[in-house]
Parts: structure tokens; C-alpha cells; sequence
């Protein structure tokens, strides 16, 4: 059987990505909007409609109008913008959140796909407040070093224009607590509040790391790195695409040092505990482009059809 499936926004960084990952399966069919069409609203409804799965890589705003488009119930819309991830007429597009999720991307028709930095953290965070490890009124901090693909386009060019000293250095960013990933970071990881995040990028095309500090404070009385470790291991055994290294794995140290780009060209999350009995570090390492973006999507698609789940995607182990 084969499926109808088009990428509005097909441009994009994402989209490119997504056409990577489409193109030459045998149970797919690209819908290809004619360039000249592609921001013609009529043009645009015709393809949405005619699609059994509409991938939106759009700004918010042209997400929220592409939905408007839509008139056909049979089309699944998985939406790759920060519009509905935290909208309860969506369902969110990590499969691995929390038992029933896959029953629910199969019968949903609006998929709202995971930030790439979001992903990280929740990965991290939800297993632990599910397991009463971690209280949902706990203050916490995070901060991520990521890839300059996650920029899009135009800081892409930049970096690889090269010639700006500036672009040498990691760059914070989003100093004033107001990105875009914060409202998913707490809803979909259960917290009351959202994290003090602080993203950095770095002068690498892809990988992400989300580090996530704690006191041993911070935790239920008693907890141990190995029990954070092996709530993470429970909560995700059996998970082909998400692997949770043995505590302060060293093996995965370079000399000390960690290795951001690891999980590149790949759908897989790896989760790490470090630490000691007073202060532990989690993190969660990925590629933005893959299990952070285009791969994620693909992902969800595979589910929502019945597919195997890990069809084009790649695990790296």
C-alpha cells in the first residue's frame, strides 16, 4: 500500500531533511508542489487535501494558516513549528513520553513534532517526576550546546561563509528566558514551572547535548545517580531509538571530554547520569537535524500509519 505524502515548506531545513528520508521508499508518494506554486494558498489546499500525511515545516504563523487549508478529515498533519505543541487538540510527537502515546499518534490526525532542545529535556525529565524522583515544583536549570543547523538556513550560510571571527566562540543565546521550547519543556515534562534554560551554539553543523544539574537535594531523600539511571533504564527498556548509558559512563568520554556529535546521522536519544552523592549532571544527547527534527517527524508518521516504527531511520547500534 502506498501513501500520499507531502511536505509544505519543502525548502526548509527540515523539509530538505524530510525529502532525505522519503525519498525512495517504496510505500511512500511525494506530492511535489510546482516552486512557482509553493506560496500560492489555493495551490497549497489542493496538496494538503489530496495527502494522507501533510509535513508542515513553516514559521508558526504559516503552520497555523496551512491548518486553515485543511478540509480533508483523512489527512494527518504533523506540524514541525512551535504552534500546537502544547495545544490539547494535538498530540505530541514523542512516541516515548508515556505509555498510551503510540495509541495516540495512530488515532490522531494533528501531530504537533517536538522541539529539538525539548526533546532532550524531556527525555530526561519526565521519566524522573513519573517516578516521584523528582518533584513537579523542583526548580531546575538546563543548558544545551547545539549544532548551528538548528538556525535554519540563513545561519547555516553564515557559519559556512566563514571569515567571522565571532562565529569561533560557542554562542549563548535567548539570554532574556523566552525560547520558543520553554512551554513544551514544562508541560510535556510535567513540571509547574519551566527550567532557567540556556542555550549555546556551537560552530558545529549538528549534534545537542541537554544538560540538566541537580543537588541531591533537588531529589526524593535517599536518591542515588543509579537510581535516577535506573528509572530512565525502566522507563525506556525496550525503546529502539533511546539509549540509557550505564552510570557515569566513561567509555563514552573522550579523554575526559563529551562527545556532542555522537548520536549524529542517526533517530537515536542517549541518556547519561554523571556524578556523585551530593550533585549529579543528566544528559541527553542527539542530532537536532535527526531524533530533534526531520527524524522525529518521520517517526511519528511510521507510527500513525502502521508502519514499523523505525522504517528509513537509522539507530546507530
Amino acid at each position: 500500500m502506498s501513501f500520499k505524502v507531502f511536505v509544505d515548506g519543502q525548502e526548509g531545513t527540515t523539509g530538505l531533511r524530510l525529502l532525505d528520508y522519503l525519498t525512495g521508499r517504496s510505500d511512500i508518494e511525494l506530492l511535489r508542489i510546482d516552486e512557482s506554486k509553493r506560496k500560492d494558498p489555493a495551490e497549497r489546499a489542493r496538496f494538503l487535501n489530496a495527502a494522507d500525511v501533510a509535513f508542515l515545516c513553516l514559521p508558526d504563523a504559516a503552520s497555523r494558516e496551512a491548518v486553515s487549508l485543511v478540509t480533508n478529515p483523512n489527512t494527518c498533519i504533523i506540524d514541525a513549528s512551535t504552534a500546537f505543541r502544547t495545544d490539547s487538540g494535538w498530540t505530541y510527537g514523542l512516541p516515548e513520553l508515556a505509555p498510551g502515546q503510540r495509541e495516540a499518534l495512530r488515532a490522531s490526525k494533528r501531530i504537533a513534532n517536538p522541539g529539538c532542545h525539548a526533546t532532550a529535556f524531556i527525555l530526561l525529565a519526565r521519566p524522573l517526576v513519573d517516578a516521584g524522583l523528582l518533584a513537579p515544583d523542583t526548580p531546575l536549570s538546563a543548558f544545551s550546546l547545539t549544532g548551528y543547523s538548528g538556525g535554519g538556513k540563513q545561519m547555516i550560510a553564515a557559519y559556512e561563509a566563514g571569515g567571522e571571527a565571532r562565529l569561533l566562540s560557542p554562542r549563548p543565546y535567548a539570554m532574556g528566558q523566552g525560547h520558543k521550547h520553554l512551554p513544551e519543556m514544562r508541560v510535556q515534562s510535567g513540571l509547574a514551572a519551566a527550567p532557567v534554560f540556556s542555550p549555546i551554539v556551537g560552530p558545529f553543523l549538528k549534534g545537542l547535548a541537554v544538560t540538566i544539574p541537580l543537588h541531591a537535594s533537588q531529589l526524593r531523600p535517599g536518591t542515588s545517580a543509579a537510581d535516577l539511571q535506573a528509572a530512565l533504564a525502566r522507563h525506556y527498556d525496550g525503546e529502539a531509538f533511546i539509549q540509557v548509558a550505564p552510570v557515569a559512563a566513561e567509555e563514552e568520554l573522550d579523554n575526559g571530554f563529551f562527545d556532542v556529535q555522537a548520536s549524529n546521522d542517526t533517530n537515536r536519544a542517549d541518556l547519561f547520569v554523571y556524578g556523585n552523592a551530593e550533585r549529579m549532571t543528566l544528559v541527553a544527547r542527539l542530532d537536532n537535524l535527526g531524533k530533534g527534527a526531520a527524524g522525529a517527524a518521520v517517526q511519528c508518521m511510521n507510527v500513525h500509519l502502521g508502519a514499523d516504527e523505525g522504517l528509513g531511520l537509522a539507530s546507530g547500534r
